[in-house]
């Protein structure tokens, strides 16, 4: 019978882990917005350290972060619930299904960076590394989902400069060690001065506010207009409501005795085909006059559509046009959709219509007295990488987005946070025109100038402010990051096995 219990209780401690670490993990996700409380953020991390330094086996270690993951993505990534409630009678009973799935497979990456440091470590201090490269996979495997990085939560801090040198990722390698410094001193009872120390010393570190925007430059600048339409999802094709919207963005675009130098339209703002365009081109044209304009429609070349931006000059032809190159994995194509159909599966392939083709990669508009943008749809501002890619360095980043599909709660305003981060680290300032909002005006520190509320109609008259230079993440990205992750967990892991060898 004692036998029996014992049994028992064990088979039940993975089930308590797994709990516990789901009030964790909720209670970190609470730095993203909505909410934005970073030092809960931290806390919950920091936790959820302490739990891993007390547990003494590794199937313990992986239920934890399972637990820990998977209440932290199922909290952070909320919104993720919004698309299947557009049409919700036909596709809302698929959202409980998206979003514990989805919780639950990315909780995997923190279950198995905690399992692999309570590997090699019975201070579980490995967890520091293994969960900065999990983050890192996390942000390229299967063309990465790099959405809601513990990083981004310091977006509002002093330290979120640092990105321009070290990247998100180096940013989640920081934060990971003083939580888990603080986790460290508090198991050893704070009687190790050093660790005491450098506990109180790096969060006060973290808690230093970014500095407020310094009053503008004087010498004259391009102004661009950002275009907010605040078309609702459920009626931004519905025939009855297109047309509204459509004369709403061409009142804006019409609008003021002062005209801009660039007018910019937001995501798949145009409710027609390219190829159908010329009548409503030319209304728009109109209205802009001599100003060109970069607006978002979506266009097909045989049986392929994609989701693209183009350039109109200031004689309303179209002069470039871009691709949207790294679409949204089910959302926009099938994964493999393409090869299935060479196997008789067909309706999946979006060489065949079954979904968006991706564009050729990425590339700048010219812009003329603007200088050169690189233009990111939606999805691509979530991706460091994308921001890389370009051809050559532009003089800011034009980020084109239809946020409508995130809902009112926390999927905007994460959008914009992670549009922040990248102006900090390219060292650009961002442009962003979004559907329903918020469209800003972002300088190269990643400070939002100006905005339009969300769920808000309207235009924003804003002055394009100055690039920084080139800054070094900008240059190499995050292979020395990965460098040095890689071999600290390789020192580790030659130790583990001397230790046991």
């Amino acid at each position: 019978m004692a036998d029996g219990a014992l049994r028992r209780r064990l088979r039940a401690v993975p089930h308590k882990m797994l709990v516990r670490g789901g009030v964790l993990g909720a209670l970190a996700a609470l730095g993203h917005q909505p909410f934005d409380l970073w030092f809960f953020t931290f806390l919950g991390f920091a936790a959820a350290f302490y739990q891993l330094i007390r547990v003494d086996a590794g199937r313990l270690a992986f239920s934890l972060g399972l637990g820990f993951g998977t209440g932290y993505f199922a909290l952070s990534l909320n919104w993720i619930v919004e698309p299947f409630f557009v049409d919700p009678w036909r596709h809302g009973w698929m959202a409980p299904f998206a979003i514990t799935f989805l919780a639950a497979g990315l909780g995997l990456f923190f279950a198995l960076a905690f399992w692999s440091a309570k590997r090699l470590s019975v201070a579980g201090g490995a967890v520091v590394l293994t969960l900065t490269l999990t983050e890192v996979i996390r942000a390229y495997l299967f063309t990465g989902f790099p959405w809601a990085m513990p990083s981004y939560v310091l977006i509002d801090q002093l330290v979120a400069q640092g990105a321009a040198f070290v990247g998100p990722h180096g940013l989640n390698l920081v934060f990971f060690a003083v939580a888990w410094i603080l986790a460290w001193a508090v198991f050893s009872g704070w009687r190790r001065d050093v660790w005491t120390l450098a506990a109180l010393v790096m969060i006060a570190g973290l808690a230093v506010p970014v500095a407020p925007p310094a009053p503008g430059p004087t010498e004259a600048r391009p102004v661009v207009r950002l275009i907010q339409p605040n078309a609702p999802q459920h009626q931004k094709w519905d025939p009855r409501y297109a047309g509204i919207f459509f004369e709403r963005m061409v009142k804006f675009t019409r609008a003021g005795e002062e005209r801009p130098d660039l007018i910019v339209w937001p995501e798949t703002a145009v409710p027609v085909w390219l190829h159908n365009a010329a009548n409503t081109l030319g209304i728009i044209s109109g209205a802009a006059g001599d100003v060109p304009v970069v607006l978002g429609i979506n266009r097909a070349e045989g049986s392929r559509i994609y989701n693209a931006a183009i350039l109109m000059d200031a004689e309303g032809q179209v002069a470039q046009t871009y691709d949207k190159h790294h679409l949204v994995p089910f959302g926009e194509y099938i994964p493999l959709g393409d090869l299935l159909s060479k196997i008789g599966i067909q309706g999946l392939a979006s060489r065949d219509g079954g979904g968006f083709s991706r564009g050729v990669g990425a590339d700048v508009l010219d812009l003329g007295v603007l200088g050169k943008a690189l233009v990111l749809i939606c999805y691509e501002a979530v991706f460091p990488q994308d921001v890389r890619a370009a051809p050559e360095r532009p003089t800011f980043i034009l980020h084109l987005t239809n946020d409508a599909w995130f809902g009112n709660f926390s999927g905007p305003y994460q959008h914009l946070d992670q549009a922040r981060m990248r102006a900090i680290e390219s060292g650009l300032p961002v442009l962003r025109a979004a559907n329903t909002g918020v469209s800003a005006v972002i300088d190269a520190k990643g400070r939002v100038l100006d905005a339009l509320p969300l769920n808000t109609e309207g235009y924003l008259d804003v002055t394009l402010p100055n690039a920084f230079p080139e800054t070094p993440y900008a240059k190499v990205g995050d292979i020395l990051i990965i460098v040095l992750v890689v071999l600290l967990l390789l020192t580790a892991l030659l130790r583990h096995y001397r230790k046991t060898h």
